[in-house]
């Protein structure tokens, strides 16, 4: 399970370029076997374990395609350029390497497929399952049992709940799921061949706690102890060790790492393809704006960035006015006076935000992410919204999880709330899939979107 889920990608990689070689006649000699092992490599950073389960339709069928198109042409950069900087690009021929680059997603596409069916099938089989049992009835418990139930390729069966708590403290969700206490355990271990204990209890030299330990070593059982890390509001949570000494990321960027690098270069992708693609447009709309009214074409913004850091963001403008956005900004109505003509249709389209691909290039904002309020608004719903700036946790987006639900405009309290609340379930489930989802949704809402002005 673990190799199909977890090698699936590296290993058809490699093998698409050896199916490659082999139509051109190629050897797999020094060069190409240096290509080989880079795009094992990069593969299994950029691409991720293959999803035990696959959302239905032809829309996520479409989506899964193109995530895993955009994270190959990250691999393939990656490749290239060291292959550029090592002075080796000349040593390979152009036909193999484009006729690789080319097939190589279509097949990790199909191979996802057929991995997930196959996944699928086999958590069917009883043969090797593990038998659990979770102690302490808490939410921690519940939520790892949901986890356990969502994902069968696993393997793992819970049995049910050791609890000694009166049911008055304990959710009323899993009571009619308890065992026993956790004095009969040991004795539950040994008939039902149990073999893995999970501990919910907080971790303190709490008799419960130590009791149920002793108890266990008496046993064969595979004993984790699950930290109800569900107290806080996390956001980019991890495991890492420092010195030897292990550490828990409670509010973090989940840009970390490959992910970074990921975010990254599909921004600057995405923004190239978008500027070169909407060059005659952007020319076409600095003239009109020239000629609807008098000032700058484009204008600047001061917003809050990356870490609460203060950028410039562009606009093409849209009103009579400029404010900075530092220290007045004033939101625009419905009707709104200094809104031009011109503007009002470049709002209605959101395209007087296309001068933000250049913000994207030169990296004070990406393609999808929060997205950034005015400083005084920020001074404003920082003091009013608990949580609100870690938000800034990320670069800010040109558009949002919380614009694609709803929540593109509004200067309320109420609706900054579910903004923030919507910015923060983009911070704890981000995926280049779900990046890609939110630009395809953007897309399809500015077209018939009639709300905005």
């Amino acid at each position: 399970m673990f190799a199909l889920k977890s090698l699936l990608h590296p290993v058809v990689a490699v093998f698409c370029l050896l199916a490659c070689l082999l139509f051109w006649h190629e050897p797999l000699y020094g060069p190409y076997f240096l290509v080989a092992v880079l795009a094992y490599i990069a593969s299994a950073h950029f691409l991720d374990v293959v999803a035990m389960q696959r959302r239905p339709g032809l829309y996520f069928s479409l989506l899964s395609l193109l995530d895993i198109l955009l994270r190959w042409m990250l691999v393939v950069g990656f490749i290239w350029a060291l292959l550029h900087l090592s002075r080796l690009s000349g040593h390979f021929k152009l036909p193999v390497l484009a006729s690789w680059a080319l097939i190589t997603p279509l097949v990790l596409w199909l191979g996802e497929r057929v991995a997930q069916r196959v996944l699928t099938r086999s958590h069917a089989n009883p043969a090797g399952l593990r038998r659990a049992v979770i102690i302490g009835l808490t939410e921690p418990g519940l939520r790892l049992e949901q986890q356990l139930l969502r994902d069968p390729s696993l393997r793992i069966q819970v049995e049910g709940y050791f609890e000694d708590r009166q049911s008055d403290r304990l959710p009323a969700e899993g009571i009619d799921r308890i065992l026993g206490r956790p004095a009969d355990l040991p004795n539950f271990v040994r008939q039902n061949n149990i073999n893995v204990a999970y501990v919910t209890l907080p971790m303190t030299r709490h008799s419960r706690v130590l009791k149920v330990l002793d108890a266990l070593r008496d046993s064969t059982i595979s004993i984790y102890f699950v930290p109800n890390l569900f107290a806080f509001d996390l956001v980019g949570a991890r495991f890492d060790v420092l010195g030897g000494v292990p550490v828990v990321a409670v509010c973090e960027s989940p840009f970390y790492g490959a992910s970074g690098i990921a975010k990254r270069l599909s921004d600057l992708i995405i923004a190239s393809l978008l500027l070169i693609g909407c060059a005659p447009l952007l020319l076409l709309i600095a003239i009109g704006v020239r000629l609807s009214s008098p000032g700058p074409i484009v204008f600047r913004q001061r917003r809050y960035g990356l870490d609460g850091r203060e950028i410039w963001i562009y606009k093409f403008r849209s009103m009579t006015v400029t404010e900075d956005g530092a220290t007045q900004y004033r939101q625009v109505t419905t009707g709104d006076a200094r809104v031009t003509r011109f503007g009002a249709f470049l709002r209605r389209l959101s395209l007087d935000e296309l001068p933000q691909l250049f913000n994207v290039l030169e990296g004070t904002l990406s393609m999808v992410g929060p997205r950034p309020h005015a400083i005084a608004v920020n001074e404003q719903y920082r003091k009013l919204i608990s949580g609100y700036m870690v938000r800034h946790k990320v670069k800010p987006g040109i558009t949002g999880w919380a614009q694609v639900n709803g929540y593109r405009g509004g200067d309320d309290l109420e609706s900054m709330r579910k903004r923030v609340e919507f910015d923060m379930e983009y911070l704890r489930n981000w995926s280049l899939a779900l990046d890609l989802s939110i630009i395809l949704r953007t897309a399809a809402i500015v077209w018939r979107d009639k709300s905005a002005y």
